[in-house]
């Protein structure tokens, strides 16, 4: 049987289709299990052992913005796929998509697994139409699309994975050897998340940081997105700016290629991250994390051994630090 992953989603949304991946392998051992994505987030599984192949095609849009350049190659892509028969091609994701099920039906396999409404619009070539779940974790609703195949959960829980390249942990050896930082020897806190209220602010991140080298001798790496004022990809530029300006030595800025922040992440004690794909996988991470959520985490959680999250229903700025400081000492 040949089974197709498609994923057109983010970093974070990939990562947590690899329990999905992780569950068929084990259970279609002479399956071959292969994985569509994006080029931008297709490399979270390239090193992944359940994943017999992975296609990548080109971001066609940035935005509204087309890309002609890209036209062709996308097309080529296309055609490689739909050469190689699919038995089956799922719409990894955790809730109904219409433009996942319309990427997923493209493959033209024999069949086609997705979450969609009774009354939807795709045709008979969703052969395996589910309905939307209403609750539950993401990585659980995507184990779900496996029923189709005749196969039930797992029978224990599963948890995200992703195996660190060596360039990326070779980074990480030099970066911190020139700023005379060991590993395990400090936390990374981060920035990342959309919307102010679901990230720490500036006075958050002076407080704890302060807190952690007082207590434990711990210094930070503190880490954000670039940009400024784009509506797709805002970045966070304007809140580092007032920690920059506060001149710790003990907060370690860091700003740069996400490879290189795994790398970081990796050779962390712990890590503090708003719901974000960095902080999925810092929850994969041999330090763990703890996830900061303006409300409840439900589908979104971090998951793994070392994950924990802490929530606040007025926003993270509004977190209190006891809360937080909890759940980091048990990870320290």
């Amino acid at each position: 049987m040949k089974i197709l992953i498609v994923k057109r989603d983010k970093l974070g949304d990939m990562l947590l289709t690899t329990p999905l991946i992780a569950h068929l392998r084990r259970s279609l051992q002479d399956a071959e299990i292969s994985v569509l994505a994006a080029e931008y987030c297709g490399w979270v599984v390239r090193e992944d052992p359940a994943v017999s192949r992975l296609w990548t095609y080109p971001r066609l849009r940035i935005g509204s913005i087309l890309k002609p350049s890209q036209v062709l190659r996308y097309l080529a892509s296309w055609r490689q796929i739909r050469a190689e028969r699919f038995d089956v091609a799922i719409a990894a994701g955790g809730e109904y998509s219409p433009r996942a099920v319309r990427k997923a039906l493209e493959v033209r396999a024999q069949r086609t697994i997705a979450y969609a409404p009774r009354n939807h619009r795709h045709g008979a070539r969703l052969t395996d139409a589910l309905e939307p779940p209403s609750g539950g974790h993401e990585i659980d609703r995507m184990l779900a699309l496996a029923a189709p195949l005749g196969l039930g959960p797992p029978a224990t829980e599963i948890d995200p994975s992703y195996r660190l390249p060596a360039d990326a942990r070779a980074f990480a050896e030099r970066w911190l050897a020139e700023r005379s930082l060991r590993p395990g020897g400090f936390v990374v806190l981060g920035l990342g998340a959309r919307r102010a209220s679901r990230q720490p602010s500036p006075e958050q991140v002076l407080r704890w940081s302060a807190r952690w080298l007082e207590q434990r001798g711990l210094q930070t790496v503190f880490m954000w997105t670039p940009g400024r004022g784009s509506p797709l990809y805002p970045g966070d530029d304007e809140t580092a700016a007032p920690v920059l300006a506060a001149g710790r030595a003990d907060i370690h800025p860091f700003r740069g290629p996400i490879r290189e922040a795994l790398g970081l992440l990796w050779s962390a004690a712990a890590s503090v991250f708003p719901d974000s794909g960095l902080m999925h996988f810092a929850a994969t991470s041999p330090g763990g994390v703890v996830g900061l959520y303006a409300g409840s985490a439900e589908q979104w959680g971090p998951r793994g051994p070392r994950a924990r999250w802490v929530g606040a229903a007025e926003g993270v700025p509004r977190l209190a630090d006891e809360a937080l400081f909890r759940e980091l000492q048990e990870l320290l």
